[in-house]
This record gives C-alpha cells, sequence and structure tokens, in this order.
C-alpha cells in the first residue's frame, strides 16, 4: 500500500527543508500550513509537496485535518522539525507494503536532539510516539496539548527512530514551556481540576526532581541542568496558571 506523510506547518523555512529532504519514501506528502509568513509554502511546493492552506485548529485538531486530507490509507504523522532515517523509511514501506491487520497503528522511537547532541536522559529517551497510522482506525483526542493518536485496535511497535531538533537554544525551551503551560493549564480547566496555593511549588520540584535525579538529567552535564530546571518551570507554570483561571477567570489565557 503507498504511504502519506502529514505535516502541519507554520513558518518553518529553517527547518522544514531538512524534514522533507528524508521523506523519499513517501508516495504523498501533505502540508497543512496555517498562514506562514515566510518561505514555507514555496519550499514544500518546491520538493513537490500537496500544501492546503487552513486557520490554526489547535494542534489536534490541526493534526487530525492533515490526516483526513492524505490520499492513502496509511498515514505518517509528523512535525516540521522531525527527520525520517533512511532505514526508519525502508522499515515503513515494508509495514505498509504488507500491513498485519492486527495493528491499526504503530509507535516509533524518538531520538531528540539539543545543541546538535542526542539527548539520552531527562525523559528525553527511550521515548515512544504513534505516528505511523491507518487513518481508518483511529483519531487524534481532543487534548490542547500532548495531544495522542487513539488507535481503533492494537498499536503496534517499531524499533526504528525518527530524529527530532526541535530547540536551537534555552530561549526555544522558555518559549515552548510558557506556551505548553498555558495550554496545560487551559485543559486542566476544562476537565474540572484545582490547584491550590501549594500545587504550583510542589509539582514544579518533584518535577525537577525526577528529571535531574531520577531520570539522570545530571548526565548531560549543563545542558541536563537547564532541562531539568525548565521542566520544573514549566510544571509550576502550568499549576499557577491554572490556580490564576480559577481566581481571576476573565485573564486572557481564559478568553
Amino acid at each position: 500500500m503507498p504511504v502519506s506523510v502529514a505535516i502541519v506547518a507554520q513558518d518553518e523555512e529553517k527547518r522544514i527543508p531538512h524534514c522533507l529532504s528524508t521523506l523519499a519514501f513517501a508516495q504523498e506528502v501533505l502540508v497543512v500550513d496555517s498562514g506562514s509568513r515566510d518561505r514555507t509554502v514555496e519550499i514544500a511546493r518546491s520538493h513537490g509537496c500537496r500544501v492546503i492552506s487552513e486557520p490554526w485548529r489547535g494542534y489536534a485538531r490541526q493534526k487530525q485535518f492533515a490526516v483526513d486530507n492524505c490520499e492513502n490509507r496509511w498515514v505518517l504523522i509528523l512535525d516540521a522539525d522531525e527527520q525520517v532515517p533512511v532505514e526508519t523509511g525502508r522499515s515503513i514501506r515494508r509495514i505498509t507494503d504488507s500491513p498485519d491487520p492486527r495493528f491499526s497503528a504503530y509507535s516509533l522511537l524518538r531520538k531528540n536532539f539539543f545543541h546538535d547532541r542526542w539527548i539520552r536522559h531527562c525523559g528525553w529517551w527511550p521515548e515512544r510516539v504513534v505516528r505511523l497510522v491507518d487513518r481508518r482506525r483511529g483519531r487524534f483526542n481532543d487534548r490542547l496539548v500532548h495531544e495522542q493518536w487513539i488507535a481503533d485496535g492494537e498499536v503496534g511497535e517499531l524499533d526504528m527512530a525518527i530524529e527530532h531538533r526541535s530547540f536551537q537554544s534555552y530561549s526555544d525551551l522558555i518559549k515552548k514551556m510558557d506556551t505548553y503551560s498555558t495550554l496545560a493549564a487551559l485543559d486542566m480547566l476544562r476537565r474540572g481540576r484545582r490547584s491550590g496555593w501549594w500545587s504550583p511549588i510542589s509539582h514544579g520540584t518533584w518535577m525537577f526532581f525526577r528529571t535531574y535525579l531520577l531520570e539522570l538529567g545530571v548526565m548531560e552535564g549543563f545542558d541536563g541542568f537547564m532541562i531539568s530546571v525548565l521542566n520544573g518551570g514549566g510544571s509550576f507554570l502550568k499549576y499557577a496558571k491554572l490556580r490564576e483561571m480559577l481566581l481571576f477567570p476573565s485573564t486572557p489565557e481564559d478568553q
């Protein structure tokens, strides 16, 4: 069976060329662009991609839109900052050429890089993500952040990796921490979660301790320390913002 690749993108002219150059195994690459102001669309079309412009719906809904608009039954879901090694692409082709009817989706390993270095600790490895899916047998959940594909059936495990190069600097980590903590707080608010005055402190402290010591962030040098600090900061902010939304419902994040 042919395989499609679904990518959602906005202002990704620096990273998407590296992603697209690794997708020769796919019969279709669909890029759903949400209003890029740079050369993202031009670059995607120059690589032979089909491009659809669609206003931003949120992570889960935007990715679901991309999957729904693919032509083929089997879809590999990627972010613009991810790449597919040659051997992984070959493995995906073997799977889709002779799919096992037991499985409606497959998870892959994801290697996360920071400062051009594979981070093996901090909870960044091993990381499993469900990315190769039969689009007729599953959907994304409705989470605002950390969205997941919910398969209608068993999920197989592939011991092949995709590579993730999202962050170039500590500033990138801080920006993601701020954005994701807001979305996570909104998600918890909608699910009726509460946050006491102690919640940001206890959750933030525990997250730093878990990342730096239990998940061996200490083995990654100063980068591991910074990742641990910002993981703890993200957890702290998530509960602090939730508490703010509960106490002051008119805050901008709650609109």
